[in-house]
């Protein structure tokens, strides 16, 4: 840094804090690090007895951490993002609409290992509404040695963070179980999850019921692919019991069974398969009672357009358990975290 003159000052920014005290009145900063000076400022600077003043004196091969900000910006920002103005260095990332927070975990790392460059986000497969502080980003120094932001982008890749639109797909609902089927008991599973797909834009286009013959089953599912559907549900509680038929049903008529179970509670029951690029699930009886369970963690990532894998499902076991809050605030808790 370097002094001059304050009324020479116009354009040059600050290298530290200005107070102002007014008895009585208020006591705190008047100009932060890192302001550039204006021409408005001179007087007010004067009036706070500073005649001269400390400013940065750039250096070849430095950038200033507005620009630094900017750089890690431009190279780490990915689609569905917008931006707050820039701010003693630092730059919000905001959802433009909503979608599902994808952050590449491993290249997030990367950056943050390097020191004096931070970039701190929500967690990985949030769902986010339009609006959002997704992320934020800055240097910690006021000045940055720009090798250290050239590393940054030669040793990461792009676009680690970004919004992915959720799309609303035309849904079937197949309640199964003889209880239902013959009416012995009421359905329930399908008008709760009418009302819980709707959160997400989607319209239930076909709703049967079936009987726990593996038969049935199978006429069922056939029927729902052929009704525009793009996403099946299978309700009637999921188990371990001889007569649950739905998981041989689904693979003898073809379809790629990707897991039965998952380390989630509630939601532990849940199946997941695929016929062809349509996702079918079967879910357990706990999503008919439960605030929030593994459907809720796995729908909006289907409604993103993403291929579930066993390795995705096994992964939620390290922040799988909900908690039942009194005052439910998911996504922004633990769970599937």
């Amino acid at each position: 840094m370097k002094t001059v003159k304050t009324i020479d000052a116009t354009g040059m920014i600050l290298c530290h804090d200005i107070t102002k005290i007014v008895p009585g009145e208020f006591k705190g900063v008047a100009f932060k690090k890192g302001h550039i000076i204006t021409e408005n400022d001179i007087p007010e600077l004067l009036k706070l007895g500073k005649d001269n003043i400390f400013v940065w004196e750039h250096q070849e091969g430095t950038l200033h951490e507005n620009d630094a900000a900017i750089r890690i910006k431009n190279h780490i920002a990915g689609k569905g993002l917008e931006f707050s103005s820039i701010k003693e260095g630092k730059i919000d990332f905001i959802a433009q609409d909503n979608g599902l927070l994808k952050v590449d975990v491993e290249e997030l790392l990367k950056i943050n290992m390097l020191g004096e460059i931070i970039v701190a986000t929500l967690q990985n497969n949030t769902p986010v509404k339009k609006g959002t502080k997704v992320a934020g980003t800055r240097v910690i120094p006021l000045v940055i040695d720009e090798e250290k932001i050239k590393h940054m982008e030669n040793i990461s890749k792009k676009e680690i963070i970004k919004i992915l639109p959720l799309i609303p797909k035309k849904v079937a609902i197949i309640s199964t179980g003889n209880e239902v089927y013959y009416g012995r008991i009421q359905d329930k599973f399908g008008p709760i999850l009418t009302e819980k797909v709707k959160e997400y834009g989607c319209e239930v286009v076909y709703h049967t019921f079936s009987s726990d013959d593996k038969e049935m089953i199978k006429d069922k599912i056939k029927e729902a692919l052929l009704s525009g559907a793009d996403l099946i549900l299978c309700t009637g509680g999921m188990s371990v019991d001889p007569d649950d038929r739905t998981p041989l049903a689904i693979k003898e008529m073809g379809g790629e069974l990707i897991t039965y179970g998952s380390p989630v509670l509630p939601g532990a029951m849940l199946l997941l398969a695929y016929h062809e690029d349509k996702a079918i699930l079967g879910l357990p009886g706990c999503v008919m009672h439960s605030k929030r369970t593994a459907f809720d963690l796995v729908l909006p990532r289907i409604l993103a357009e993403e291929k579930i894998t066993f390795r995705d499902i096994a992964s939620y076991g390290h922040g799988g358990l909900c908690l039942n809050c009194p005052i439910c605030t998911f996504p922004h808790c633990s769970f599937g975290k």
